[in-house]
C-alpha cells in the first residue's frame, strides 16, 4: 500500500508527480530521505526530516515544509495504516522549473508512506566493488541526492550478477567507504569495533550515529578511522546500519563465511529497544 501527500491532498497508489519537462526528470535535481514507522514508533524521525531540508539546500532546492509541518504530515499518514504496520517514510523534494539551474522557489514536495516489513536479522552476502564513491568536489555527497543512486545501483547490479546481495564500495583513495546501500561496521581480528571515518565521500547516516552512541553507552567503543579493504578479509564481524533494516549482519564476505557476532547482535538489540521507546 502506498499513501502519498502531494498538492495538499493524500492519494493511494503510485501518485504521478512529474511532467516531461520537469527539471528533476531530465536533470536529476531531487533529494529524498528515509525514515521508519514500526508499529507506530518513529525513531529519529525529526533528524531525517531535518536532513531532507539540508539535502534540498545542498542541491539548490528549498523544501516547502518545515520539520514540524512534515512531522505532522507523517503522523497523519501513519494513521491511515494498521496500528501494527511497518512503514518506510519518504519525503521527496524535487525541482520543476529551470533550464540547467533549478528555480529554487518552485521546488516540489511529496511525502510517501508505504508498507516495508523489517527484514529478519538473518544476514546478507557482500563482495568488494570495483566502483568508487565520488569525491565531494565531484558530486553532492553531503546530500541524500537522487543523482548519487546511479552509482549505488551500478554497484548493486554488479554484486547481484556475481552472486552477492550487496557490495562494499571504496572512496577515491581506495579505502572502505560503505556498503552500496548502507553504512559499514566491522570488528577487526584484534577485537576493535570500527567504522570508516566520514571523509565526505559517503553520507554518515542517522542510524549509524545512533548505533555508535548506543554501543558507547553500553561500553562498546567504536573507532571512526580509515579502513582498508584488507581488514575486511580478516574481520571477525561485518555488519551494516541503515534506515531500511537498521542493523543487519554480513554473513558472507567474498568467499568467507562469517558468524552473526556479539557486537552486531548487541547493536541490533540496543537499537530495537531504542525504537520501542520512540
Amino acid at each position: 500500500m502506498y499513501m502519498t501527500y502531494f498538492n495538499e491532498r493524500w492519494s493511494e497508489g503510485n501518485t504521478p508527480l512529474f511532467g516531461a519537462m520537469d527539471h528533476s526528470v531530465w536533470l536529476g535535481s531531487s533529494i529524498f530521505d528515509g525514515a521508519r514507522s514500526v508499529r507506530g514508533h518513529v525513531p529519529d524521525l525529526r533528524l531525517h526530516l531535518q536532513r531532507a531540508i539540508h539535502s534540498a539546500e545542498r542541491v539548490g532546492l528549498r523544501c516547502p515544509y518545515t520539520v514540524d509541518e512534515m512531522e505532522a504530515l507523517c503522523k497523519e499518514g501513519i494513521k491511515q495504516f494498521p496500528a501494527d504496520a511497518e512503514l518506510y517514510i519518504r519525503p521527496l523534494v524535487f525541482a520543476t522549473d529551470g533550464l540547467l539551474i533549478p528555480e529554487v522557489d518552485k521546488s516540489g514536495f511529496a511525502l510517501t508512506l508505504f508498507d516495508a516489513p523489517m527484514p529478519p536479522f538473518s544476514g546478507f552476502s557482500a563482495c568488494l566493488s570495483a566502483l568508487r564513491r565520488p569525491d565531494p568536489l565531484m558530486a553532492p555527497t553531503d546530500a541524500k541526492a537522487s543523482c548519487l543512486y546511479a552509482n549505488t545501483t551500478r554497484a548493486l547490479r554488479d554484486a547481484k550478477q556475481r552472486g552477492f546481495d550487496n557490495a562494499v564500495v571504496c572512496d577515491i583513495h581506495g579505502n572502505v567507504a560503505e556498503f552500496a546501500s548502507a553504512n559499514i561496521f566491522l570488528v577487526t581480528a584484534n577485537g576493535e569495533a570500527v567504522t570508516p571515518v566520514p571523509n565526505g565521500s559517503f553520507l554518515s547516516g542517522i542510524t549509524r550515529a545512533r548505533v555508535i552512541a548506543l554501543l558507547a553507552k553500553a561500553g562498546i567503543a567504536v573507532a571512526e578511522r580509515t579502513v582498508t579493504p584488507e581488514e575486511l578479509t580478516t574481520a571477525r564481524e561485518i555488519f551494516n546500519t541503515g534506515n531500511f533494516g537498521k542493523v543487519m549482519p554480513c554473513t558472507r564476505y567474498e568467499s568467507r563465511e562469517l558468524p552473526i557476532g556479539p557486537v552486531a547482535s548487541k547493536a541490533r538489540e540496543l537499537y530495537m529497544a531504542f525504537m520501542e521507546e520512540n
